[in-house]
């Protein structure tokens, strides 16, 4: 089986290379795109089609939910998963109403985001 394909967008750099290089160690797992704001993480989820994209929710350019939004539409097979610092529930309605279908805190810890990737192989039924 083909490792699940990620895409992360956070906009703050040491946050998306602690998570790319956890995903990363992760056998079934390879990250294919980074981006750092809204229209890079559409744009490169509409090129790449990865299995997931972990979105921050708070991203310049919109935030997380207009890159749901842009995600669903260009790329619909894509699972989106907003990942916060902030455990909101607010920002967590809004995410999910934008079409994620998780909302992780990023203090959630490793297994917690490994988990909800590798549910269902990565891939919307």
């Amino acid at each position: 089986m083909p490792p699940i394909t990620v895409l992360v967008a956070d906009d703050e750099p040491m946050v998306r290379e602690a998570l790319t290089d956890m995903l990363n160690d992760h056998p079934d797992i390879t990250v294919v795109a980074v981006a750092s704001a809204v229209a890079e993480a559409v744009e490169r989820a509409a090129a790449l089609r990865p299995d997931v994209a972990i979105l921050d929710v708070r991203m310049p350019g919109g935030g997380g939910a207009a890159a749901a939004r842009g995600i669903r539409q260009r790329s619909p097979r894509t699972r989106i998963l907003a990942y916060s610092a902030f455990d909101d529930s607010r920002a967590s309605n809004e995410m999910l109403g934008a079409g994620a279908e998780a909302y992780l805190v990023k203090g959630a810890g490793a297994r917690r985001i490994l988990s909800t990737i590798l549910q269902d192989g990565g891939n919307v039924a």
